[in-house]
């Protein structure tokens, strides 16, 4: 059933990109559609703003088909009134920045053009640069002309392909906070595309996770990054802790699922879709793995204590990146992040044993790899 007032796509086709995507974008809500280069991203904008047709599928916003194929319904773009904002801007380089917002405001009075788009401009804060061209624009002022135009017409959806992929980084961190901060005043879907899991946890309310244009899962950047599907997700949201195991037993008093792994009993939160018995794959995100204290150990020191010898410490900033061999485990390490001081304060180095904890409560069950 269509949203009454939301962005709902379904999208399939086998050719040229094949697609199997659904999913759905409320109003005011950022959906971020994340997956490696050639999985199909641009091309699902493309069909929402109708510039590509895809096999099948169907196509609405806030109740109102835009495409449908059994129905035979396929609006036309400008019917659509998408704001689009391309990786490449798609500027025209022979007008100003005024005057490139303005192009989208043909349905508006020419009486109440230019102001229109003089206030998009001081949005995105470009007030006084209505008159250069984007050759004389930066790298980030030129993508605030692109907001300024998508916005200009108030459009029923926006959709933000790769934006921030052609500037530098701190420009794009200071782009991050600007939308962030605009977002609090659209009240239409916004579906962003982006490779970047950063980026996308950062901005997104919710992520679609795509892979050769499949939908695999959608959720809160929490649920995805935490709670993956399947490994294949895990992968893909960059999980490195993934290990093979068995469900040995349900508990209820305190409710938790055990899971044999090697030689081991590990105390998981409780998972009871799964049967004693089954073989899983297992993940834990590296934010659940807790580097003991050597001065005073915590109470999240007591679920599930490794120890362990530290394979490899890559500092970068203020972050230290570890990998440590864990005893009777052979090659497969596990991987955790800590800042770096408490690093220096713990003695770790490569070839150094450490004791770690697993947290029962980021361990997360899933079918085993195929």
């Amino acid at each position: 059933m269509d949203s009454p007032t939301g962005l709902v796509v379904r999208l399939r086709q086998q050719d040229p990109v094949a697609l199997d995507v659904e999913f759905d974008c409320g109003p005011g809500e950022v959906m971020a559609i994340v997956g490696p280069s050639g999985s199909g991203k641009t091309t699902i904008l493309r069909c929402i703003a109708g510039i590509a047709r895809p096999q099948s599928g169907r196509i609405a916003c806030a109740g109102d088909v835009w495409f449908d194929r059994s129905a035979n319904i396929d609006r036309p773009p400008h019917r659509r009134r998408i704001g689009f904002v391309f990786q490449s801007y798609a500027l025209f380089p022979h007008m100003t920045a005024l005057g490139n917002v303005l192009v989208a405001l043909c349905d508006l009075a020419p009486s109440a053009r230019a102001a229109r788009a003089r206030t998009m401009l001081e949005k995105v804060h470009l007030g006084g640069l209505e008159n250069r061209k984007p050759a004389a624009l930066s790298g980030g002022q030129q993508q605030r002309v692109a907001v300024a135009r998508a916005l200009a017409r108030d459009p029923r959806a926006l959709l933000l392909d790769e934006p921030f992929a052609a500037v530098d980084r701190v420009t794009r961190h200071k782009l991050h906070r600007e939308l962030a901060e605009l977002r609090r005043e659209l009240r239409m879907p916004v579906v962003l595309v982006t490779h970047d899991l950063d980026e996308a946890a950062m901005l997104a309310d919710r992520m679609c996770i795509l892979h050769r244009g499949r939908t695999l899962q959608t959720g809160t950047p929490d649920e995805v990054m935490t709670r993956p599907r399947s490994v294949e997700v895990a992968r893909l949201v960059d999980l490195q802790n993934i290990f093979e195991g068995e469900v040995l037993e349900h508990r209820t008093d305190p409710a938790m699922t055990i899971v044999g792994w090697q030689d081991r009993r590990l105390e998981a939160r409780p998972q009871p879709a799964f049967d004693i018995g089954t073989r899983v794959s297992w993940v834990i995100p590296a934010g659940f793995v807790v580097l003991h204290r050597r001065d005073r150990p915590s109470r999240g020191e007591h679920e599930n204590p490794i120890t362990g010898v530290v394979q490899d410490l890559v500092t970068i900033g203020e972050i230290a990146h570890i990998k440590i061999n864990v005893d009777g485990v052979g090659d497969r390490p596990i991987h955790l992040s800590v800042p770096s001081h408490v690093a220096r304060r713990n003695g770790v180095a490569t070839g150094v044993e450490v004791a770690i904890s697993l947290l029962a409560e980021g361990i997360h069950l899933m079918a085993p790899a195929g």
